[in-house]
């Protein structure tokens, strides 16, 4: 089993998060986006995951690093290819043609999930879907008798299902979707101006692949700050049971934790609140203060803060009053 994940876009509804940073390394719940979206596609394939590719931006050699070794933390080979102009979901998977190859699971990194089922490995594939009060901002599948996809409708605004298209997709056949990939950018096929993986999905269906979707449990987005602080508090209800979530190494004075919380490895938190639902950074310092709901990174200090609902990034310095926050890298600010 392969897992592609393509990543290249620039997260522009997350910045100043992602102005250092591409948005799939923000951490929840104290690990990487993108490393959530690997285990969890990990823990419902019940095949060993032989190879990760991620497709990305030139985001330097230590987001590199950082994504091999997220690979190899499921046992797995990390491979990095480059999407060198965004050109859609079709033209950004190709960029990974070479491992295009056997059973394979595609996932777009901005997406997290969860889910109650084992992936039928089986099938000739598979689209991950969720059902939604409001079908009309995604695209939807309609199904038959027999549980079968029939269609794939985009944005429909007169209802034709409820069962909207998450970003993840199982192809037993690698090979084959990278030939109807290959298809689309050789005849210039576009929708809207890019390539898109319906087209091929359509071409596919019509060609007798029989798709079969997966219903997940719970649908979580990492678009904008505050759909991210809220999925770092679904995350940390999921885990809350899990050993180490307050690393041994940190510093906790005169302090109330209420979890569940995640606190990193030597952390300081003196004379403060912290939580519920709040994750902490590596080195990070708490003082007279009180968090909740909120996601603090690594190597920043929080000082006379009643902060909720925000997210604070990395090497920040804030000494100040309540404030619903979003904040990016190696900013001081005081009130």
């Amino acid at each position: 089993m392969r897992i592609i994940v393509p990543m290249a876009g620039m997260g522009k509804r997350m910045r100043p998060h992602t102005l250092t940073v591409p948005k799939p390394l923000i951490p929840i719940a104290g690990k990487p986006i993108v490393q959530r979206l690997v285990e969890d596609i990990a823990k419902v394939c019940h095949e060993p995951i032989e190879e990760v590719a991620f497709i990305i931006g030139h985001f330097g050699d230590a987001v590199e690093r950082d994504l091999k070794a997220i690979a190899e933390s499921v046992g797995a080979k990390g491979s990095i290819y480059y999407q060198e102009e965004a050109l859609g979901t079709a033209h950004a998977i190709m960029c990974a043609q070479d491992s295009l190859e056997g059973k394979v699971v595609v996932a777009f990194a901005d997406t997290l999930f969860k889910a109650d089922f084992q992936l039928d490995t089986n099938a000739d594939g598979t689209i991950w879907v969720q059902r939604v009060e409001d079908p009309r901002p995604y695209g939807v599948i309609k199904l038959n008798e027999n549980n079968e996809i029939t269609d794939f409708v985009e944005k429909p605004q007169e209802f034709v299902s409820d069962m909207a298209i998450i970003g993840i997709y199982y192809f037993k056949d690698g090979a084959y979707l990278r030939n109807e990939l290959q298809y689309l950018l050789d005849n210039d096929i576009k929708d809207k101006g890019e390539y898109q993986l319906t087209n091929a999905l359509e071409n596919m269906k019509n060609k007798g692949t029989k798709f079969i979707p997966a219903v997940i449990s719970e649908w979580l987005d990492c678009g904008n700050k505050n759909a991210t602080v809220f999925t770092n508090q679904r995350y940390l209800e999921y885990i809350k049971d899990e050993k180490g979530l307050v690393a041994a190494s940190a510093d906790i004075q005169n302090s109330v934790i209420i979890p569940p919380v995640y606190i990193g490895e030597n952390a300081v938190i003196h004379n403060s609140v912290v939580g519920p639902h709040v994750s902490i950074g590596d080195n990070t310092s708490v003082l007279e203060s009180i968090l909740s709901n909120s996601i603090v990174q690594k190597e920043s200090t929080i000082k006379n803060g009643n902060i909720a609902n925000s997210m604070i990034g990395n090497f920040v310095s804030y000494e100040g009053r309540q404030s619903d926050l979003s904040i990016g890298d190696y900013n001081t600010l005081k009130d």
